[in-house]
């Protein structure tokens, strides 16, 4: 099933557990299903492009989808 790519980046800067994370952190996350946001799965493609790109693990600084903008790039 096609899925879609997105442009993700922190709405502000937020610090907690030693991590943190800025607007200026942008990421293009992939989904593996045709989705409207890229939340849909517990965040683990969003959880995982934030480790390899920044180290960052925002599910342990305990983000959530409102902390985080979003647009589609492109589906596939």
């Amino acid at each position: 099933m096609p899925g879609k790519v997105f442009k993700v980046w922190p709405k502000r800067t937020k610090r907690l557990s030693g991590q943190v994370i800025t607007p200026e952190m942008v990421v293009i996350v992939t989904t593996k299903y045709y989705t409207p946001t890229p939340f849909y799965n517990g965040w683990e493609e969003v959880r995982a492009v934030y480790l390899n790109m920044y180290l960052v693990d925002i599910k342990r600084m305990g983000c959530c989808q409102a902390d985080f903008n979003f647009e589609v790039i492109d589906k596939y």
